[in-house]
This record gives C-alpha cells, structure tokens and sequence, in this order.
C-alpha cells in the first residue's frame, strides 16, 4: 500500500513490507498463519496471474461451457497449490537473501516462524494435491506439467545468474496457456504457442514493474533484475512489451479462427496496457505494486476479448 512517504524515507519510518495480514489470513488460527503467509495466501494476485493464461485458452476454445467451467474449476484450485508451492520453493533458495531484503524480512522463513524441515513437508503435501489435480486432466495437458517442474524449481536461481530473471518467470507463469489448450483439445496448436508467447512478455512487463519496488536492496545483497538493468528505460521497454502481447494475442486469434469481434476487444486490455505504462512511477514502490496487481484486470479483459471471438 501507498503510505504517501518518500522511498527514501521508508526505513526511517517503518520496514517496507508486502505481506498483508488481511482476507484469508485474517482468520486463520495462529498456527496456520505463517503456512498461509509461506504460500502467499494473503497476496492471491500471484494465483491470479498464474492462472489466468489457462482461462485464456478456455476462452479461444474449449468446446462446451460445462468442459469450460469444470478446466476453471480445476486450473484455479491448481494455480493456488502450485503458486503456493513455487512460493515455498522459492522461499527456501532464498531465505538467507530475504534477510536482508527490507520488503522481504518478515517471510516466515527468513524470520523463523517456520523452519526449513517444516516448509519442505508442507512442499510436500502441496506438491502431492498438485499431482492429484493434475490426473484430472488429459495425458498432453498432465505431460506439460510434469515438464512445468524443472523451470519451477530454476526459477529462484535465476536472479544470481542474469539480468532478466523476469524470463524464467515468464516461461513459468505462462505454462497455463498450452496446458490450458492441450486440456481443451487434447494437443497443442499453434494458437497455444502464441497464447504462451503473449503471456511470456505480459509477465516480463508486469514484473519488471513489480522488481522496482527492491531496486536498491537488489543492488545492495546482489540480487539481478530486469528493473536494475532497465532503470530510467523502464517505460519504453513496457510499451515494446505490451505491444507484442497485443499482436501476439491478435495473432493467435487469427489463426483459432476467432470472430472479428475479437480483435476489436483486444481494444479494452491495449487501453489498460497504455494506462499503467502512462502512470508509471519507478521511484514509487507503492504505485509499482498497484500497477503490477492491475494486471489481473488487464489479464481478465483478455479473456473477454477472446471470448467476445466466440459469438
């Protein structure tokens, strides 16, 4: 949330935190809290962008309302298990780095609520509901998860090892297209690779965004980052970013065959793409955060303008 203050005054005040004790966590007896605050439950826009490319390919073409409802039902409960799973994961490759993060102090690793025993059995049980959702799906759709595994587990390396660890995450947060397509049909498509392709450089945009807010503590511990290699070039790279997620999605809807109504509600989420690009403020963490959450809207427009090609 935005305090008003200036970032540079922020450790004078008060330690920068994203972790919000509010919703679900809210009411979760004390014992639960740090499990519930280890898999970001008190922050559900990660499911949010973790599932949405799945519904995008529900809405290009699963072949009933009822086949689409139940592929909902199943990526989102899934999303939230392996958000939360990927969070664990990348809490313990980083738990000593949190430490000195100001934004991620108080995670229940870093911070000793939970220990590294007890965060692996709990990466555990998540992985294994996981697996049971994923038997729910067909064969080309339950390979790809499998395969979703590895770029999971490398992604919290790759901040030590180049300046855009924002495409590891872009290949991770954007599995849920072609999985979500392979669900639907059964294969892969072309489609499906350019709904991947598109949500690939949406996720490279929004997290570049949301890296702003610990540009400096990133510097400090030497953490890499697209936002430290982008700095004051930030902006022009953001519009070069949404304006390939536009043609990639114009481009996967031509080629599913999608009605031309499609490409006029691709209007809607191009609009908010020019919004958070116009408001942009990277020396304000608080804005950075709103922007990056924004996405979730930008991400359900999407999928109204694929859905709008249906009719």
């Amino acid at each position: 949330m935005d305090t008003g203050d200036d970032p540079s005054d922020r450790k004078a005040v008060a330690p920068y935190t994203d972790i919000r004790r509010e919703g679900l966590s809210g009411w979760l007896p004390p014992a639960l809290l740090p499990y519930a605050l280890l898999m970001r439950l008190d922050r559900p826009i990660g499911s949010w962008l973790l599932f949405l490319p799945g519904l995008w390919a529900f809405a290009a073409v699963a072949p009933s309302w009822g086949r689409g409802l139940w592929l909902v039902l199943l990526f989102g409960v899934g999303a939230v298990v392996m958000r939360g799973a990927g969070c664990v994961v990348n809490d313990l490759w980083d738990r000593d780095l949190d430490r000195q993060v100001e934004r991620t102090t108080g995670r229940p690793l870093a911070s000793g609520a939970v220990t590294t025993r007890q965060a692996l059995a709990f990466l555990v049980g998540l992985s294994l509901l996981g697996l049971v959702i994923l038997l729910q799906l067909p064969p080309a759709a339950i390979w790809l998860g499998v395969a979703s595994l590895l770029p999971i587990v490398l992604y919290p390396l790759a901040k030590r090892v180049t300046d855009w660890p924002q495409a590891m995450l872009g290949i991770v947060f954007t599995w849920a297209a072609p999985m979500g397509w392979a669900a639907s049909t059964g294969a892969l498509g072309a489609p499906a690779l350019l709904l991947w392709a598109a949500g690939f450089f949406w996720t490279l945009a929004y997290d570049t965004i949301y890296a702003h807010q610990d540009r400096e503590d990133d510097a400090l511990v030497g953490n890499r980052s697209s936002a430290l290699t982008l700095g004051e070039r930030t902006r022009p790279f953001l519009v070069i970013a949404y304006g390939l997620v536009i043609l990639l999605l114009a481009a996967a809807g031509l080629l599913a065959g999608l009605a031309p109504l499609f490409l006029a509600g691709l209007a809607l989420p191009a609009a908010h793409f020019a919004w958070q690009v116009r408001r942009l403020d990277i020396h304000d963490p608080g804005l950075c955060l709103r922007l990056f959450k924004s996405n979730r809207d930008a991400g359900l427009l999407i999928a109204l303008a694929l859905l709008l090609g249906r009719l």
